[in-house]
């Protein structure tokens, strides 16, 4: 009858199967589990041993919920219902006892006006035939009674003496109505009647007529909730047998079956949902293990990386203290031969080029660094515009020309005829040739080959750097882009460089909207380098050039203001050469009153000057009357945007960052249609 005993043979027999196919060396292990059988089950069993219609099942509980919902329902309709019957029973009895009582006085009033008794009497008499009448008397209008009648022996058993107040009440189980007559507006006297009031028959007989209805209506609505619970019972049953497989058989992969809708119809999404979690999380935590391996791993990784980055680090410390010595050593030596052979032309000439050469170098090197810092820091910009394949070409080799000429390669340059145009900065595209064509150099065997080839593919400009150098090894070829990677850092290579040119071209192409590739043979087989960016179709028309004979040939008033003693006297002992009229300040109060006084043309201004910087001198120079016409230079070793920024919104005109070479003072000074425009 029950299902203690099926539950018993089907589990019990199963779980020691599987106990004794458990190994020995977990018998411990075996005894636990085998334990907490009472634990795990005994909820199973009594839920099974428990009857189908159980009282306290969900059934049963909503049979009894539409069965009590219908009762309070009908109890609360049969409630309202008899008090309008009893009301409504009242009024009626009201009425025509009020109506009778109306008739009698219409029927008496001429007894009563020619005092005949006789005919008053036999007017109340009429009433034998409303049996429910008990009693009825007329009254004079002094309130003596004229005449009575009584269904009882006495005429006047019950009758008051006079008949009070007109209307009616309830006394008792009897209803008394006193109606007053008037005729022509004169008050002849009053009928008084009584007669039985059956309320309690009438609640009797109305209250077994709403029982027996709501006994029906109880019994259909029992019915029909025993059929319509099936809807709500069936689905928490699905429920309740895969919740019970579920915690047997460890299955997470059961699902409650049924498309149901409405609230059940989420209880069972809900509880599908949570199975499929619960698998989940299952099999997150059989795969944990895994997980961790493989997080070891990647920390074994990390720190490997780590070690690597520390390590390129301590090289690159050491290789850039070894590139800043190269090139101090023969400036050293360049001034030592201008100390101890200052007459001799040929060797002050020889020194001057070397230190120059050298010091090009350092700055070089300086330059890559911090371009490097602005990209790294996000404070990096170009100067978007349209320019020139060869130009570009020819400033990039500008750059590396002396050390090609130095390494003894041959260069060769197959460029297109027609003009390509592409849509950059002019200078930080030169400078990806140079890198690479430095990268080149340093890497070819002294006396070998090197060359730039260019042609347009499609819509790109596709550039390749070839040498036949000491190559790539494969290995290296995905790090080569890489910070502070070298191919060889050997010794018997001091000019390795830095490991930053290679880095830096690569994040200038991609600036650009352009890519940078490399392909190596292997070691001893040389590298390409191809670059592709996109061009500009349609190439500008050029423009016209400046007639040579609106350049002026006058000399410049011109203003120092330097705190470095050794650069400003240097820089002017050079421009006083070429004809220029110089004044040489060393801090900023002293340059204001030569700007006043000398009315300068040109003004190149360091940034930090003792007593006023060089912003705070720039906008007092602008204020003088000379302001608008002086061209201000600013001169100085800070060269981030954010200096160049502040410049510019001091007043200066150009930026100029240290160490500055003549060339650059020369260039500025050659425009002088500015300051011929100004002027005029």
């Amino acid at each position: 009858m029950f299902y203690y005993s099926k539950y018993a043979k089907t589990i019990t027999p199963g779980f020691c199967d599987r106990t004794r196919r458990l190994p020995r060396v977990r018998a411990q292990r075996q005894s636990r589990l085998y334990l907490q059988v009472p634990r795990l089950y005994p909820r199973q069993q009594r839920s099974a041993m428990m009857p189908t219609h159980d009282t306290g099942s969900v059934r049963s509980k909503l049979i009894i919920m539409a069965v009590s919902t219908t009762f309070v329902a009908l109890f609360l309709a049969s409630i309202a219902m008899l008090l309008y019957d009893l009301r409504t029973f009242q009024q009626y009895w009201v009425d025509d006892l009020t109506t009778q009582a109306g008739i009698m006085a219409s029927a008496t009033a001429p007894a009563l006006a020619f005092n005949d008794a006789r005919t008053a009497r036999q007017n109340l008499a009429v009433l034998r035939v409303r049996p429910h009448i008990l009693a009825g008397a007329i009254y004079s209008a002094a309130g003596t009674r004229f005449a009575s009648y009584s269904q009882q022996s006495s005429s006047s058993a019950g009758l008051p003496d006079k008949p009070g107040k007109p209307g009616f009440r309830i006394d008792r189980a009897e209803l008394v109505v006193v109606h007053n007559i008037i005729e022509n507006g004169e008050l002849l006297g009053t009928v008084y009647l009584r007669s039985r009031y059956g309320l309690v028959e009438r609640l009797i007989s109305y209250g077994t007529i709403l029982g027996a209805v709501m006994l029906g209506a109880l019994l259909i609505a029992a019915m029909v909730a025993s059929r319509l619970q099936e809807s709500i019972t069936r689905p928490l049953q699905a429920v309740t047998n895969v919740a019970r497989e579920v915690m047997q058989r460890r299955d997470f992969t059961l699902r409650v079956p049924g498309n149901n809708s409405g609230e059940i119809g989420v209880l069972v999404a809900a509880f599908n949902d949570m199975l499929a979690e619960i698998g989940r999380r299952s099999h997150a935590l059989q795969e944990a293990n895994l997980t961790l391996e493989h997080e070891m791993q990647v920390r074994h990784r990390a720190e490997q990386a780590l070690l690597v980055a520390d390590r390129r680090k301590d090289e690159f410390l050491a290789t850039l203290a070894h590139e800043l010595r190269n090139p101090l050593a023969p400036i050293r030596t360049g001034l030592d031969i201008l100390r101890l052979r200052s007459g001799d032309a040929q060797a002050t000439r020889r020194a001057t080029d070397i230190m120059e050469r050298q010091l090009r170098q350092m700055v070089r090197l300086v330059d890559d660094l911090l371009d490097v810092s602005r990209i790294n820091t996000g404070k990096f910009a170009i100067k978007m515009g349209r320019v020139e394949l060869k130009a570009v070409v020819n400033d990039a080799l500008e750059v590396v020309r002396s050390t090609i000429e130095l390494h003894g390669h041959d260069l060769v340059i197959d460029l297109p005829d027609r003009p390509v145009f592409l849509n950059g900065d002019a200078n930080r595209l030169a400078q990806i040739l140079s890198n690479l064509l430095n990268n080149a150099a340093k890497y070819t065997n002294r006396g070998g080959r090197v060359t730039l080839t260019a042609h347009v593919d499609d819509k790109n400009l596709v550039v390749c750097v070839s040498d036949d150098g000491i190559g790539i090894a494969p290995d290296m070829l995905a790090s080569v882009f890489d910070m502070f990677v070298q191919v060889e850092s050997t010794l018997e290579r001091t000019n390795a460089g830095l490991g930053v040119g290679l880095s830096l071209a690569r994040r200038l192409v991609e600036l650009h909207h352009g890519t940078i590739e490399v392909h190596s043979g292997g070691v001893g087989r040389g590298s390409d380098f191809t670059v592709r960016l996109p061009i500009v179709v349609e190439p500008e028309l050029p423009t016209k050039t400046m007639p040579a004979a609106f350049i002026s040939s006058d000399s410049y008033r011109i203003l120092l203001a330097d705190d470095n003693v050794d650069f400003v006297n240097s820089i002017g002992a050079l421009l006083s050469a070429m004809g220029h009229s110089v004044v040489i300040t060393h801090n900023g109060t002293d340059a204001l009153n030569a700007a006043a006084r000398f009315v300068p043309d040109f003004a190149f201004l360091d940034i930090v000057l003792p007593q006023m910087a060089g912003y705070d001198l720039a906008r007092a120079i602008r204020r003088l009357p000379c302001g608008p016409v002086t061209l201000l230079i600013a001169v100085t070793g800070w060269g981030q945007e954010k200096d160049r920024q502040l410049a510019f919104e001091a007043g200066f005109d150009h930026h100029m960052v240290k160490p500055v070479r003549f060339e650059q003072i020369e260039e500025i000074l050659s425009n002088r249609n500015v300051v011929k425009k100004l002027r005029s």
